[in-house]
């Protein structure tokens, strides 16, 4: 059977193999694995988006976590940040259930698709400005097969924010001048798109109180209304 486009997207993406320290790293964590998980076989390979090819909605987080995403083979699945957010999803009525644990656990999103700007699992979690703008060419792939759809879009952090504005800048929306600046709860219009910011699910984040359940669900609403899903 013939792929959609955004399926045929998804499976390039996760044959990438551009950045000799993101495949080193993700490999050797999918080989030694922690030994919570030692039976499981790792994904070990970039991780594609998630959710709907019509989605209304985007959520764009960082890169996927060594031991969630980088095990799993999905978005923020597998790790405490997913589980902050699909919890989230789940109670705004974006999500078929609150956990998400594995790709056969039978989760589905409700108009809302995940992606992130780095496709593979970064050591420390944090990617180099040269393995973001490497990257950068699949979410402008992806972004530009969702605009029909697409309303809003909620991103996760500051580093997804700085990589998200010239993703969507070269996928055909309008981008102010000078770029806005990331902050919790901030809106810019993109000229068809509402694009709102929103501090990462990390746990430092929510382990500090810095991001709030009541914070997130308060983002992801206002995020789905705007885009019609509410």
């Amino acid at each position: 059977m013939q792929r959609t486009p955004l399926a045929d997207l998804d499976h390039r993406v996760s044959a990438c193999r551009a950045c000799p320290r993101l495949v080193a790293w993700r490999e050797d964590v999918a080989r030694t694995k922690r030994a919570a998980f030692a039976d499981w076989t790792y994904w070990g390979r970039p991780v594609p988006g998630f959710g709907p090819p019509d989605a209304r909605l985007l959520i764009i987080g960082l890169a996927p976590a060594a031991h969630g995403g980088n095990r799993t083979g999905r978005m923020f699945t597998g790790d405490r940040s997913g589980d902050v957010l699909y919890q989230a999803l789940y109670d705004v009525g974006l999500a078929s259930q609150p956990t998400a644990v594995s790709v056969d656990d039978g989760l589905r999103l409700h108009g809302v698709r995940i992606t992130s700007p780095v496709h593979c699992a970064p050591p420390d979690n944090k990617p180099t400005p040269a393995e973001r703008d490497t990257c950068r060419p699949w979410l402008v792939e992806e972004l530009a097969l969702l605009r029909p759809t697409l309303r809003a879009a909620v991103v996760l952090g500051a580093f997804g924010w700085q990589a998200a504005l010239p993703a969507f800048a070269a996928a055909g929306w309008t981008v102010p001048r000078p770029r806005p600046r990331f902050a919790h709860g901030t809106r810019v219009d993109l000229g068809g798109l509402d694009l709102f910011g929103c501090f990462h699910v990390s746990q430092r984040n929510t382990f500090t109180g810095l991001l709030t359940p009541e914070m997130l669900r308060g983002v992801l609403r206002k995020a789905a209304q705007t885009a019609g899903l509410l």
